[in-house]
């Protein structure tokens, strides 16, 4: 069920609006999102992911994963901002992987995008410059070697959906697999991790 909901900013550069709505700030960039059941960017996570890729200086044609994509949001937003590359939604939720290819549609940007539902062990890209996962803390830190190991040297990444409880936990294990913390931002409930991997 599409539910309808008032066009809004986030960040510096991005409105977020529904489908069939006409743009009501030309300085900003058009994200559009078919809200459903997934959201539409409200979350603070979200939010501080998109604030964070406005000011990234990721390379020219990068190569994005997004791991735990949902509505693929993020990596809306990274296209937007680095209009050629490829990237790649993973996600477990079927219901969220048609999510994202829908809302990828809407924004022209399904050409270089591929969608899998599955988890990172089935991921058999690797050499990515920018990796995005706003999931639990709990599972960053299962994940974390193979995260890394996906991605370039000097390549990003950027953590969400981290509860303050495991933020610690989380930057200390990406350091010892081979990141520098660049950006640790604490939010009301969450935090969000910008690493660059050395």
């Amino acid at each position: 069920m599409r539910k309808i909901y008032q066009p809004f900013k986030i960040g510096k550069r991005f409105i977020i609006i529904p489908p069939d709505t006409a743009v009501s700030d030309d300085n900003r960039i058009p994200l559009v999102m078919d809200r459903g059941a997934f959201g539409s960017g409200e979350h603070e996570t979200t939010q501080s992911c998109i604030e964070i890729l406005e000011d990234l200086a990721v390379k020219p044609s990068p190569r994005i994963l997004d791991l735990g994509s949902g509505t693929a949001i993020l990596t809306i937003a990274a296209r937007l901002l680095n209009p050629t590359g490829q990237a790649w939604c993973v996600d477990i939720d079927a219901d969220a992987v048609e999510s994202g290819r829908r809302n990828c549609q809407l924004n022209t940007l399904d050409s270089d995008i591929t969608h899998q539902c599955g988890t990172l062990d089935q991921v058999e890209e690797t050499d990515f410059d920018l990796i995005l996962a706003n999931i639990y803390g709990d599972i960053l830190l299962d994940v974390a070697a193979e995260l890394v190991a996906k991605t370039k040297p000097g390549g990003w990444l950027i953590l969400s959906g981290i509860l303050w409880e495991y933020n610690f936990d989380v930057r200390q294990k990406f350091r010892r697999v081979g990141c520098a913390v660049v950006k640790n931002r604490l939010m009301t409930e969450f935090s969000t991790v910008l690493l660059q991997k050395l």
